[in-house]
């Protein structure tokens, strides 16, 4: 039980900290150029949801390289084992 609440909180703290860097960087393109003029409350939610679409993404890629290398020493324990 103890592993779970560790797993959720990375994975919580992961996904917010990619969000909130996928934010940061969108903020260099300049999207209001290919918007039309005077819809910024759809500017700024396009902002949000490809934020969260890019930040999540690359928390989920993170978690899943994370758990594989926790798991990578399992496969090398079975490949050494066949050979004894």
């Amino acid at each position: 039980m103890k592993d779970l609440g560790q797993i959720a909180l990375i994975s919580i703290m992961s996904h917010l900290v990619f969000i909130a860097l996928s934010w940061w960087a969108l903020q260099a393109i300049q999207l209001e150029k290919l918007l039309r003029p005077n819809h910024v409350f759809q500017a700024r939610l396009l902002y949000i949801l490809l934020a969260i679409f890019i930040g999540s993404s690359v928390s989920n890629f993170f978690l899943d390289y994370l758990q594989w290398s926790k798991q990578l020493p399992y496969l090398l324990q079975i490949i050494f084992l066949e050979k004894i």
